[in-house]
């Protein structure tokens, strides 16, 4: 009996330390969700981001234009802290059948989404870069920088 009492006090250890480490792992691979809008004035309603390194993120990116995908389509576009915002832009302006993301630039770019356009919501989940800094993001459509359309990301 004293048997079973000890086995008994131990599974329920053993269990209560599986449960802690399940919900530690679970609680970590939970991503911070940032919901955010590109607008007909050309700028992200978010146009900073905290995050801690390599926290795990989600971009939501919605746009509630009434104009045609044709001229008023956002994208969201993460680079890395080497990255020349405006080469990147300039190249990628060029790229319509691939979302406005030059292929020859995807090594200066962290995350990107698709193109939202009227009334659609893209997304995408990513790791913050470990290093700590700032890293600018931006939306590559066509005269959308120039305008504005850029924001911060804050690694710390």
């Amino acid at each position: 009996m004293k048997n079973l009492k000890i086995m008994s006090k131990n599974s329920l250890k053993m269990l209560s330390m599986l449960l802690l480490f399940t919900s530690a792992v679970a609680f970590s691979q939970t991503a911070k969700v940032i919901e955010m809008k590109g607008t007909d004035q050309m700028r992200f309603s978010v146009e900073t981001i905290q995050a801690s390194p390599g926290q795990k993120i989600t971009v939501k990116l919605s746009n509630d234009s009434k104009f045609p995908a044709v001229a008023m389509a956002h994208n969201f576009v993460l680079l890395k802290q080497s990255a020349d915002s405006k080469a990147v832009n300039l190249a990628s302006s060029k790229q319509r059948d691939n979302d406005y993301i030059a292929p020859e630039m995807k090594d200066q770019i962290i995350a990107h989404t698709g193109l939202a356009a009227g009334g659609q919501t893209v997304e995408v989940t990513f790791n913050a870069p470990k290093k700590p800094g700032k890293y600018t993001y931006i939306c590559t459509f066509p005269g959308h920088f120039q305008s504005g359309m850029i924001g911060t990301l804050i690694v710390k």
